[in-house]
């Protein structure tokens, strides 16, 4: 996704890649104000290269139109927008968003949030890899952990079988926990929730940093895994936090390290084994092998640092 600067008088900013000057051979710009205007720029499409909108009252319906008609026909869509709250809408419109988006050149701010929208949508090769390591383990021990505060969390979006979040009470040792995915005689499933233990442990976020599950709040970004390994990000929508009795179930990785995770008693709540199964942790036994989130680094606010460190 390109973004334009709306001005020629004042220098380019370092971000920009087109600067707009209010006319083009290859560019039809549209004030989008009413159907008229909408059915106006839709006769466009496959007839020029580029169509700029301008929205005199922002809706995102028209623009999904556009994006929708654009699709294939060789035209492509750039958008005037000068408040942060609509970057979002307009770069995502339908899944496939604009092509382009039209800036201010004094507003700072918002360019900077244009960048942020920007580089996830142009991929490249120095973002983190869509798949982590992940090992196995064996559990060595089960027990009953008292009754504290549990933490949901509920995404934007559903999980598929086999997904969860990678969660612990050490930073270097996650382990797998899967989505409430699975429908049971007693409960219907809840396929945007994953069920994560005590308020105390880590979980991993999108940009492999880690944080408590204390600290998120919705809107954060946190990593979604299968039980393969791959990685997707997922927004967070609300977190739940009860009073609930807990588990806590030790493993121990084929180097010796020893991790742990402690989670709410619940037949709804399951680990994954490493063949791919989930496994209910009232189901748990001593040897069963589950998938593990391994990193020998330490942790300084949920950045990893070389370094040693040890969790108990």
């Amino acid at each position: 996704m390109e973004l334009w600067q709306d001005s020629h008088s004042e220098s380019p900013h370092e971000l920009c890649s087109r600067i707009w000057i209010g006319n083009a051979s290859d560019v039809a710009e549209i004030n989008l104000d009413d159907a008229n205007s909408q059915q106006e720029a839709i006769s466009l499409i496959g007839m020029i290269p580029w169509i700029l909108v301008r929205c005199s009252d922002w809706t995102m319906i028209p623009l999904e139109n556009l994006v929708s008609m654009s699709q294939g026909s060789g035209t492509r869509i750039s958008v005037a927008i000068d408040k942060i709250v609509d970057l979002n809408g307009a770069a995502f419109a339908l899944e496939h968003g604009v092509d382009a988006i039209l800036l201010p050149a004094s507003d700072n701010e918002l360019w900077d949030a244009a960048a942020i929208i920007a580089s996830e949508k142009n991929p490249t090769n120095e973002q983190i890899s869509t798949v982590i390591k992940i090992d196995t383990a064996r559990i060595f021990s089960i027990d009953s952990s008292g009754v504290g505060e549990r933490v949901c969390i509920d995404l934007i979006e559903r999980l598929d079988i086999g997904e969860g979040m990678v969660i612990g009470s050490n930073a270097s040792l996650l382990a797998l926990v899967h989505g409430e995915t699975i429908e049971s005689q007693f409960v219907p499933s809840r396929p945007f929730r994953v069920n994560a233990g005590s308020i105390h442990s880590y979980v991993l976020m999108s940009d492999n940093s880690t944080r408590y599950l204390s600290e998120l709040k919705a809107g954060d970004e946190v990593a979604v895994i299968s039980s393969s390994g791959h990685r997707r990000k997922s927004i967070i929508g609300r977190l739940k936090i009860e009073r609930r009795p807990f588990l806590i179930i030790r493993f121990k990785t084929k180097n010796g390290d020893v991790g742990q995770i402690i989670l709410q008693q619940a037949e709804t709540v399951r680990l994954i084994d490493k063949l791919g199964k989930a496994l209910s942790v009232t189901d748990l036994d001593i040897n069963d092998e589950i998938i593990i989130h391994h990193q020998n680094q330490m942790r300084h606010i949920g950045k990893a640092l070389e370094g040693e460190m040890t969790e108990k």
